[in-house]
């Protein structure tokens, strides 16, 4: 009864709480002169259940890394007196985390029965001593990462009027089974799942927009063809076996078409397919490569990979195959384009002492380097447009990195043995 009151006053402050309107204005009123926001994550404590000081410990962690992460905030687990009466009916002293140089705060509370779970997280503002938010979640123990991820992007939300991407996956090739299979992991290279088993190789994975669906280059039966198959199902359906190469697929924004490289017609060329193969358009008619399709967010055009100029470069089209120009001013081997979710910058790797990841502008002006370490390719942006996923072979096997799209904050999240390479950002779950 006690928990259930708690959680009830807690709903009823979170109503007169204005989210939105103090969140347009949080940062600028905070963080002046473009500081970090100080925030402080303290364990969240157990309300009159079993006391587990690991799980808290890593519910903190979890919270710290994610928000550092954003670039928003300077985020340090601090451990903290237990309040006696809980988060609702203790009133938080601010007076000590204000001397303390923080700016914000999250606490939280948990009570654990057997394997079912109850926890909260609060954030507050430290300096005008008030709550900000509060999500209360109910589950099992198992679900600890995906609800503290979630109150995450919720922190994000309140301070950007933008949810994060913090309970999302990424979608990547392994061997660690010992053939190139396809795995999926948190944003944070937390719980990997295998999804392949059939012992080939597989490449170049997309993901549906609505997440649901993937699409991939397997040679289970020798040749390079194109397979889908539910993230859910284990049964791969061929979706495109045409003679020669079926490669480099990319979802349409709509999930309706297929953008690919085939190489039925003698040299390899960038056509559009139906969700189920059918209807082939073929966009692109030279003597030369093309491969590596990806659309614009609003599906108008196309980028794609062209040796036509003597060494891979990007080239935009429309969806139809009209209107190519070369994209930018050219520059040294570019391959692996990817457009940012708004479309307002496109990301590529580029030779440049190793393969590095560049962005660009959507007109290829401004063209900044982000990656000068190693080798560096296949980069994907994360669904709110805040990170980039790359592969990276940096002194030792190839795997998986995420970074700030300013290049900053760079971090190998595969946590995997052996290689981890072609990663894809998964969209939020719908």
């Amino acid at each position: 009864m006690k928990i259930f009151v708690r959680i009830l006053f807690c709903w009823m402050l979170l109503m007169t709480v204005a989210q939105d309107s103090f969140a347009a204005s949080y940062i600028e009123v905070t963080a002046a002169g473009n500081r970090l926001l100080k925030l402080a994550v303290v364990p969240p404590q157990p309300m009159g259940s079993a006391i587990k000081t690991e799980m808290a410990n890593e519910t903190a962690g979890i919270q710290s890394f994610d928000l550092t992460m954003s670039g928003l905030v300077s985020a340090e687990r601090k451990d903290a007196a237990v309040l006696a009466n809980g988060l609702a009916l203790t009133p938080i002293d601010f007076v000590p985390w204000l001397s303390a140089g923080y700016d914000l705060l999250i606490r939280g509370e948990y009570e654990l029965r057997g394997q079912e779970l109850t926890i909260e997280f609060r954030l507050y503002d430290v300096v005008a001593k008030k709550l900000l938010t509060a999500k209360r979640f109910l589950g099992t123990e198992k679900e600890l990462r995906r609800y503290a991820h979630s109150f995450s992007d919720e922190v994000l939300r309140i301070l950007t009027g933008e949810k994060g991407c913090f309970t999302s996956k990424i979608l990547y090739v392994s061997n660690q089974s010992g053939n190139k299979e396809l795995f999926l992991m948190d944003w944070d290279g937390f719980n990997p799942q295998q999804l392949t088993r059939n012992r080939s190789i597989n490449l170049s994975p997309d993901i549906s927009p609505d997440g649901r669906e993937i699409i991939f280059t397997s040679y289970k039966r020798g040749n390079p063809d194109l397979y889908k198959r539910a993230v859910s199902s284990p049964v791969e359906v061929p979706v495109s076996s045409r003679k020669g190469l079926n490669i480099t697929g990319a979802w349409s924004p709509d999930g309706t078409r297929i953008a690919l490289a085939l190489s039925k017609d003698g040299n390899t060329e960038v056509y559009t397919i139906a969700r189920d193969g059918s209807a082939p358009n073929r966009l692109t008619v030279s003597n030369s490569a093309n491969v590596s399709p990806a659309w614009t967010p609003d599906a108008k055009r196309i980028v794609f990979v062209s040796d036509r100029y003597g060494k891979p470069q990007l080239f935009i089209m429309d969806a139809n195959g009209g209107n190519l120009q070369r994209f930018g001013a050219g520059g040294g081997y570019t391959v692996n384009p990817s457009w940012s979710p708004k479309g307002d910058k496109l990301a590529f790797a580029r030779s440049a002492g190793g393969f590095q990841i560049f962005v660009a502008n959507a007109d290829g002006s401004n063209e900044t380097q982000l990656t000068f370490e190693g080798n560096n390719e296949r980069p994907r942006w994360s669904p709110d447009g805040r990170f980039i996923v790359f592969s990276s072979k940096r002194g030792g096997q190839e795997a998986i990195y995420v970074m700030r799209a300013d290049g900053s904050g760079q971090t190998k999240v595969s946590r995997n043995k052996g290689l981890s390479q072609h990663p894809v950002w998964a969209p939020r779950a719908q």
